[in-house]
């Protein structure tokens, strides 16, 4: 199975590689249409010097703001409390940090969520650092990016995250969430979609969680074959009236092991009772 199992949902309607790449050589072929160009006042060489500013511009107009995701992740945990399942929830002062601290009712300590773009990229995989303060942390991916399958950036995400579980001080890590806008839309169909409930004015389908393994020096494989159990897990789904006797079947699994030197990963997704698919690297 590919890295595209490592999720359940899917893109649809994604451009295929070879139309990607028949754009990206329309763009860069401007630079010689001098008619072009002089039509819109830009030089052959203004063009090409400026062409790397202008992609990246695109990107950013183009790509949700920070300010739009962090609105989804408090709409999400703001349900906790609407439905009774959190006391409080404290925002992170943006531009400091971007972790949420969460009092859940039969928790001993409070629940860290740090928010973080496409698991892909260093910075939302191992840039990071747990709170002293908290029982349980976990990496909200929040992540618009269609370039690649949901499962695709899950799979680069738990690759990365081993470099921290290997650390000689590692922080603990209990799971990671993927879910952001594009979650239940017509551009990334979601199979848990039947379980949506209304947030921010849209239908929003339970988040992807993924437990993440406990380390032990000692050992050479880590929740393998799954099994770690969590609890902040089953009070997200619970907004999601998702009842706790089911909730196993929504909650997937990270697992490693080393084999002759050699580091295997095993991500397991779940969405809903029969509904399992595993991604083995």
């Amino acid at each position: 199975m590919g890295a595209e199992d490592a999720a359940p949902c899917r893109h649809a309607g994604a451009p295929p590689p070879e139309v990607v790449e028949r754009v990206s050589g329309l763009i860069r072929s401007l630079g010689v249409e001098a008619q072009l160009l002089e039509r819109n006042g830009v030089t052959a060489e203004e063009f090409r010097d400026a062409l790397p500013m202008a992609i990246q511009k695109m990107r950013g107009s183009m790509s949700a703001s920070t300010a739009d995701r962090r609105e989804f992740v408090q709409g999400v945990l703001g349900l906790l409390v609407a439905e009774g399942l959190a006391d409080h929830i404290e925002e992170p002062a943006y531009g400091d940090d971007t972790v949420y601290r969460i009092t859940v009712p039969g928790l001993d300590r409070d629940v860290a969520v740090i928010q973080k773009g496409c698991p892909d990229g260093a910075h939302s995989s191992t840039r990071w650092s747990a709170p002293e303060w908290a029982g349980e942390v976990y990496l909200w991916w929040v992540c618009d990016n269609m370039g690649f399958q949901p499962g695709v950036h899950v799979s680069k995400g738990v690759n990365r995250l081993f470099q921290r579980f290997t650390d000689d001080r590692p922080d603990r890590l209990a799971g990671v969430i993927f879910h952001s806008s594009p979650c239940g839309g017509s551009a990334r169909i979601c199979p848990k979609a039947d379980r949506s409930v209304m947030i921010g004015g849209r239908e929003v389908p339970p988040p992807c969680i993924y437990v993440f393994p406990d380390r032990d020096p000692s050992a050479n494989e880590w929740n393998w074959r799954g099994g770690q159990v969590r609890r902040f897990p089953a009070v997200l789904l619970k907004a999601f009236r998702i009842p706790e006797d089911q909730v196993e079947h929504f909650i997937g699994d990270i697992g490693y092991r080393v084999v002759g030197g050699r580091r295997k990963t095993h991500i397991i997704s779940r969405a809903g009772l029969g509904r399992t698919t595993s991604h083995r690297s």
